[in-house]
C-alpha cells in the first residue's frame, strides 16, 4: 500500500547520517537544507512505522484469536487504528507547496476607503505580530508606513521559526492563507454620525526562503532613493535614506523606508525583492507544469476578497471556506488558528480531490 514510503525510510537514514557528521555543519546553507528535508520525512517515516507495527500487533491478535476468542475485539481495535493512521499518512504523502517550510514576508495595505482603511492596516498588523508571538515564532518589522492617526498605509513584516518546527507549523504553511483583500464593516473613529463604513486592506504573503536559488543581476536593477516620508524620528525625514527597486525584467518594485541610513533601507529592500522574485518564480513553474499536467491547487482562492470583519454583529466570516466566528476582538488579538485551519482543510481537501483525478 505504502511501498514508495520504502524509499524515503532510506534516504531518512541517509540524512541522519549526514546530520551526525561534523563536517556538514561547516556549510551552514547546505545543514540548512539536509534539516529541512529531514523535518519533512521524519513525520511521514514515523506514521509508517506506526502503521508497520500496527499491522504486526493485528496479525498477532488475530492468531491469538484462533484459540482464545477474547482476542478479537483486540484485533478489530487495532485494525481501526492502523485505518485512522493510513489516513493520516496518505494525507501527508499528497503533493504539497514545495514552499510551505518557509519563514514569511508579509505586506499589508491600506486599500480604499482612507484613514479608516489606514487604522485597519495596523489592526491586521497588530493581529498578525499577536498571532505569531502565540505560536512562538519572531516577528521582524521590515518597513512601515504610518499616519497621523496611529493607522498603517503600508507595512512590510517578516515572521520566522523558532529552532527546528514541523512543515504544517511553518510560518509560510499557514500564513499564505491570509494573502487578499480584507473588509472591514465598522464605525469609524473618524466618524462623528455614527453611520457604518466600509473599507479594504490588502494582505500580500510572500515565502523567505535561503535554500532557494536566485540569481538577481545588479544590471537588471534601477534603484531610486527619495527622501522618506510620513511620521517618523530623528533623520527619518530629513535625508534621502528612502530606497526604491526596480527588478526591470519581471517589473517588480519594492521600498524601504523605516531604516535611518540609505544602506540599511537597501538591505532590507533587497530581502523583500528577493522573497517577491521567489514567489514568482514558484507561481511561473505552476503554470508551466499546467499546461503538461491538470494544476494541482497550491492553496485556497487567494486572488479575491477573502474575508469580512463585521464589527457590529461581532462576526468575522471567511468567504472562501465559508468559516463564520463571532468573536472578533478575541481573533484581532491574535486567535487567528481556528479560521486559517478551516483553510489548511480546504486546501488539503482539494489537493487529495486532485491527486486522485490524476
Amino acid at each position: 500500500m505504502f511501498e514508495r514510503v520504502a524509499l524515503l525510510v532510506d534516504e531518512l537514514h541517509g540524512l541522519e547520517a549526514a546530520l551526525a557528521d561534523p563536517a556538514l555543519h561547516a556549510d551552514p546553507a547546505k545543514a540548512r537544507s539536509v534539516g529541512k528535508r529531514h523535518a519533512q520525512l521524519r513525520p511521514v517515516v514515523e506514521l509508517y512505522e506506526q502503521w508497520l507495527t500496527l499491522g504486526e500487533d493485528e496479525g498477532a491478535a488475530r492468531e491469538l484469536a484462533e484459540v482464545d476468542p477474547v482476542f478479537a475485539q483486540e484485533a478489530e481495535q487495532l485494525a481501526s487504528q492502523r485505518e485512522e493512521v493510513a489516513e493520516r499518512l496518505s494525507q501527508l504523502l499528497v503533493p504539497r507547496d514545495p514552499l510551505d517550510d518557509s519563514d514569511a514576508i508579509l505586506e499589508i495595505k491600506a486599500g480604499e476607503g482612507g484613514d479608516e482603511s489606514a487604522l485597519f492596516a495596523g489592526d491586521l498588523v497588530r493581529m498578525y505580530d499577536r498571532y505569531a508571538q502565540a505560536r512562538g515564532w519572531r516577528v521582524e518589522v521590515i518597513d512601515m508606513e504610518e499616519t497621523n492617526l496611529g493607522g498603517v498605509k503600508d507595512a512590510t513584516i517578516s515572521i520566522k521559526a523558532k529552532g527546528q518546527t514541523e512543515i504544517d507549523d511553518m510560518p509560510f504553511a499557514r500564513l499564505k492563507f491570509e494573502a487578499g483583500v480584507h473588509r472591514v464593516q465598522r464605525v469609524p473613529v473618524t466618524e462623528s454620525q455614527g453611520r457604518i463604513h466600509t473599507s479594504a486592506a490588502g494582505v500580500l504573503v510572500f515565502p523567505e526562503t535561503e535554500d532557494v536559488e536566485i540569481t538577481i543581476d545588479p544590471n537588471d536593477l534601477r534603484i531610486d532613493v527619495y527622501r522618506s516620508s510620513g511620521p517618523g524620528g530623528q533623520s527619518v525625514n530629513t535625508t534621502d535614506s528612502a530606497v526604491r527597486i526596480t527588478h526591470v525584467p519581471t517589473g517588480v518594485v519594492v521600498s524601504c523606508q523605516n531604516e535611518k541610513s540609505q544602506l540599511q533601507n537597501k538591505e532590507q529592500a533587497m530581502r523583500i525583492l528577493r522573497a517577491r522574485l521567489v514567489a514568482l518564480a514558484e507561481e511561473q513553474k505552476e503554470a508551466e507544469a499546467s499546461a503538461t499536467r491538470k494544476e494541482q491547487v497550491r492553496t485556497v482562492d487567494r486572488s479575491e476578497r477573502i474575508r469580512t470583519y463585521n464589527f457590529p454583529e461581532n462576526r468575522l466570516s471567511d468567504h472562501r471556506t465559508g468559516f463564520k466566528a463571532y468573536n472578533l476582538e478575541t481573533v484581532l488579538a491574535g486567535e487567528l488558528d481556528p479560521v486559517i485551519q478551516s483553510c489548511v482543510d480546504a486546501d488539503l481537501q482539494a489537493r487529495l480531490e486532485s491527486a486522485e483525478s490524476m
